[in-house]
C-alpha cells in the first residue's frame, strides 16, 4: 500500500514565536470606507456649489481637471498598498476607488438619463 517516508515530516514545523503572526498593514474595511466617502465628498462638494454634477464642463472641474483628484487619489492609494506598512489600508482606498466608480458611474447615468441626454 503506501510507505512511510521517514525523511519527510507530516506536519509542518512549528512557527518559531509560537502562533502565527496576523498581517499588519491597517484595516482594509477602513480604506474602503474612508477612500469612497472622501471621493464622493470631493467631487459633490466641489460641484454643488457649481449646479451640481451636470454644469461641471462650465466650472472649475471641466476637462481634465475633473481626473486630478482621482489621479492624487490612485498615486496616494497605491504607494500605500506597496508599503508593508499600509499595504492592507492602501488596499482598501483602491477598492474604495472601485466603488466610487461603479456608483458613480450609476449616479452619472442616472443625472444624464433626466436630463434627457
Amino acid at each position: 500500500m503506501s510507505e512511510d517516508n521517514p525523511d519527510v515530516p507530516r506536519n509542518p514545523p512549528p512557527h518559531p514565536g509560537g502562533t502565527p503572526q496576523q498581517p499588519k498593514g491597517g484595516s482594509i474595511g477602513l480604506g474602503v470606507l474612508l477612500g469612497a466617502l472622501a471621493l464622493y465628498a470631493v467631487y459633490l462638494g466641489a460641484t454643488i456649489p457649481l449646479g451640481g454634477p451636470t454644469m461641471w464642463p462650465s466650472g472649475f472641474l471641466g476637462g481634465t481637471a475633473a481626473f486630478l483628484p482621482i489621479i492624487l487619489y490612485l498615486l496616494v492609494s497605491v504607494l500605500l498598498a506597496l508599503r508593508r506598512r499600509t499595504s492592507r489600508f492602501g488596499a482598501g482606498l483602491l477598492i474604495g476607488l472601485g466603488m466610487f466608480t461603479l456608483l458613480g458611474g450609476g449616479l452619472c447615468v442616472g443625472a444624464l438619463a433626466q436630463m434627457g441626454a
